[in-house]
């Protein structure tokens, strides 16, 4: 089973549907038992459907982009 970190470290793998099922597996078991990671899981899904819902319907200022890849890197803006 996966543990805190590992989950972490691939969340956006995970949420891209970009893991072996297997590792998937590992990953969704480690989600429903783990609160912290869960709640994690939960903002970074919730970000990055905000970040796509924003990037189609509404005018990014200049630099937007640029400013979210210096916060939180590019895994941030995969789909946006």
């Amino acid at each position: 089973m996966a543990d805190c970190q590992e989950t972490l470290n691939e969340m956006y793998a995970y949420l891209d549907a970009e893991l072996a099922s297997e590792r998937a597996t590992e990953i969704i078991g480690h989600l429903k038992v783990c609160t912290d990671c869960q709640s994690a899981y939960e903002f970074h899904a919730e970000f990055k459907t905000i970040i796509r819902t924003k990037a189609q319907n509404d005018q990014l200022s200049e630099g937007f982009l640029d400013r979210l890849r210096t916060c939180f890197g590019d895994d941030a803006l995969k789909d946006a």
